[in-house]
């Protein structure tokens, strides 16, 4: 599997972590950015993620902002991107196994670091049921 992640200055250090997370699950990791803590506009890096995601030379991305929201909203902007904002590993789940999300969205100044990363395990190894939920996913394109 292989992952885009990208964040703003807000969601920079926890991009750094789970980078660092990812490649010691032994996921393949494409980080498009940004690399530091200066301001930076949150639009440009879900662009950048869901372009890698589209083109599929990566298999779903992962994105942060300080709330996650910012992210969220830029990211389902983008046919075929079904991008999840989560909070806590049941909603990570879920997004996975009902609705097939191909990007998660975080807020690294709303989750402890901790939970960010169960998260991101959750979601990484959680795959989609299918049946009905294609169905539903179908009446989206």
């Amino acid at each position: 599997m292989k992952i885009a992640v990208g964040s703003d200055h807000g969601g920079f250090e926890y991009k750094e972590q789970i980078v660092r997370f990812l490649a010691d699950l032994g996921v393949e990791v494409e980080d498009v950015g940004c690399h530091s803590t200066e301001s930076v506009d949150y639009p440009r890096f879900a662009d950048l993620v869901c372009a890698r995601v589209q083109s599929g030379a990566c298999d779903r991305g992962i994105l942060i902002c300080g709330t996650g929201i910012g992210m969220s909203i830029a990211a389902n902007r983008h046919r075929d991107i079904r991008a999840a904002l989560c909070h806590e590993a049941y909603t990570a789940r879920m997004s996975r196994e009902h609705n097939n999300a191909n990007v998660l969205c975080l807020g690294g100044r709303v989750l402890g670091i901790e939970v960010a990363l169960d998260i991101v395990g959750v979601w990484i190894e959680t795959e989609f049921a299918g049946g009905r939920h294609q169905r539903r996913l179908d009446m989206l394109s």
